[in-house]
């Protein structure tokens, strides 16, 4: 993390603007608040990304009190794979650089490209909006954190290059449930977490928050909420992992449920949006 923030540091002086990325689903927690320092007196486009796995609702709600706030954030919500809500950005990205490209034209300099450095925590879309937006393949995606290992120069046509950049998490989480929440969206590596207890975590919330999403994704004939307590213990949330597991047909040697394979579906299934459009803020 050290290694890409002087990375970011270096390369900033280099562009025009700063594209910063968030998850839609757990928009305060997957900003990291270092950005704020570093990309200190450069233009920005805040983008909530994975629009398309969020409750429409909490992130419309979400949005227009940060556009109240601050009415140049210039902050939007859009699936980062939808070629209308990419070319949305690009028509927000000349807005905001329209001033800069006015100055250079008065200068004669003509159609010099718009440099911009895309931002953002471990697995947030970086590289799935700047291939989005050139159109192809140009930026190394995978569906964990750590993939983009350096800086990566990507041209948006003949006007606009984008700078692909590694994600940056912060030292400390002062705030441990902000912790959870990017490890639920996988914004951290697996192997630090014990799943199970991720899907417990998961588990607890759906129920409160999002009734019937696990038993109408597992054809669970069971009504969750009323067989349980509304605040579940671990041996009640590994209750229901077994009963997961037995429809999902997840079964040990001996025919005993797998409730460790049963909380990795679960986890799986969330980030993937197979359990509905859903925020954990």
């Amino acid at each position: 993390m050290t290694k890409a923030r002087r990375m970011i540091e270096e390369q900033l002086k280099l562009v025009d603007l700063v594209i910063e990325i968030a998850d839609a689903r757990i928009p305060v927690s997957s900003r990291n608040p270092d950005i704020d320092t570093l990309i200190s007196g450069k233009r920005r486009v805040l983008i909530f990304g994975k629009y398309d796995l969020a409750d429409p609702v909490r992130t419309k709600s979400f949005l227009d009190g940060v556009n109240d706030k601050n009415a140049n954030n210039n902050a939007i919500a859009i699936d980062l794979r939808n070629r209308k809500d990419t070319d949305k950005l690009n028509g927000i990205i000349r807005e905001v650089c329209r001033e800069k490209v006015e100055h250079d034209r008065k200068r004669g300099i003509i159609n010099r490209p718009v440099k911009a450095m895309v931002l953002g925590i471990p697995n947030v879309g970086k590289s799935t909006l700047i291939n989005a937006m050139a159109g192809k393949s140009s930026a190394k995606v995978g569906n964990k954190p750590g993939v983009t290992k350096g800086k990566q120069w990507i041209s948006i046509g003949s006007n606009m290059l984008l700078l692909d950049t590694p994600g940056i998490l912060w030292p400390k989480f002062e705030d441990r449930k902000a912790g959870i929440r990017l490890a639920l969206i996988g914004s951290m590596p697996d192997d630090l977490f014990d799943r199970t207890e991720l899907a417990y975590v998961l588990t607890r919330y759906l129920m409160n928050n999002y009734f019937g999403a696990i038993e109408k994704r597992y054809s669970m004939d069971i009504d969750l909420k009323n067989r349980f307590s509304e605040h579940p213990g671990n041996e009640e949330l590994s209750e229901i992992m077994g009963l997961l597991a037995a429809g999902k047909g997840l079964l040990k040697k001996g025919g005993e449920p797998d409730t460790d394979r049963a909380a990795a579906v679960l986890l799986d299934d969330f980030r993937s949006g197979k359990l509905g459009r859903i925020s954990l803020e």
